[in-house]
């Protein structure tokens, strides 16, 4: 009879376990971005949003505006909520360790979003390869510009993407500069993402009073500041001026040959891939795709890491318009 009994515990606790770990119903996802200071962000809240409900997710959306502080007590409030797992853009790659750890605490797993959290026992990490962008700046540049004064024009160091940036950057010019043929006559970082941060720092670069060939500036929203400066100073059009993200003004400002480049990250690919692998991880699946590992300062963490295109004048009709952006955003052919 005991016999009987355990073979029948033997049958029933597995299926027990299983319902247990089975999440039912729809995936509770907390989503915290940090700002909407550029149109890109407004696309990867949509799609994001979009692709998650389609997946059976339920998605609380939250913006910090910039504000550390802010962005961790929207986090607490949502693991507060009950939500399944956090996608986090975070306001400071450093300060949203506190994020993650809160977190574990509450047995939720967090996706960092395009933007690394350092320094913490984070889950998993989805961006482009942040390397390779600030590379294919550099080639590009360099190629149309093999010798001159540049200026180097750096994100927020808040943002470990503008580490990866600037490392990339440097991996393709450093040997040009020890060959002397590019000199770097200003270089320096912003304080926030925002064009009128690329306008400050262009204009204190101008003031030095050398000549300057090339800007390596790493997004369109800086560059949209360096273009501001360099059209006051009569120099717009002359100037090579790189960028990132294809914001429709950027796709403008490369039309008119204000804009050197951009670098295209297609945004689509990112929003479907982090709600994807959210509501996977919501429901106790493993991520088949993150088969990558990028090291945080504490561990290496498993991330998905997806490609971009250099976008010139040349080849917009075989990037962005092939993409439908010119289209969604109404932009001249």
């Amino acid at each position: 009879m005991i016999f009987r009994y355990l073979k029948i515990l033997l049958l029933v606790i597995p299926i027990l376990f299983l319902f247990q770990n089975c999440k039912k119903g729809k995936v509770k996802i907390g989503f915290l971005m940090d700002d909407f200071s550029s149109e890109r962000w407004h696309q990867d809240r949509d799609l994001f949003l979009d692709k998650a409900k389609e997946l059976g997710g339920k998605v609380m959306l939250d913006s910090a505006m910039g504000d550390i502080k802010k962005q961790f007590e929207q986090a607490k409030i949502m693991l507060e909520k009950g939500v399944d797992v956090l996608v986090v853009v975070p306001a400071s790659s450093e300060a949203a360790s506190a994020i993650v750890k809160l977190a574990h605490r509450y047995e939720v797993p967090v996706i960092s979003y395009d933007r690394l959290i350092r320094d913490c026992d984070l889950d998993y990490y989805i961006s482009f390869e942040n390397i390779n962008v600030g590379e294919q700046m550099s080639e590009y540049l360099s190629k149309r510009c093999p010798v001159g004064n540049y200026a180097v024009i750096c994100g927020p160091p808040s943002d470990n993407n503008s580490v990866f940036l600037k490392f990339g950057q440097m991996n393709v010019i450093q040997p040009l500069i020890e060959k002397g043929d590019i000199n770097i006559i200003y270089d320096n970082c912003v304080n926030e993402w925002k064009m009128e941060e690329g306008y400050r720092l262009m204009k204190e670069c101008l003031a030095l009073g050398k000549k300057v060939d090339a800007v390596l500036c790493a997004n369109d929203n800086l560059a949209l500041g360096v273009i501001n400066a360099l059209k006051e100073a009569g120099l717009a059009g002359d100037v090579l001026v790189s960028g990132q993200d294809a914001e429709s003004y950027a796709i403008q400002n490369i039309l008119a040959g204000y804009q050197t480049m951009t670098v295209y990250k297609p945004i689509e690919a990112i929003a479907f891939a982090a709600a994807n692998a959210a509501v996977k991880i919501g429901r106790g699946e493993a991520i088949s795709e993150a088969t990558e590992y990028i090291n945080n300062g504490e561990k290496m963490v498993p991330s998905i890491l997806l490609h971009a295109m250099v976008v010139n004048k040349d080849n917009i009709d075989m990037t962005v318009k092939a993409d439908g952006y010119l289209k969604e955003h109404n932009l001249k052919e």
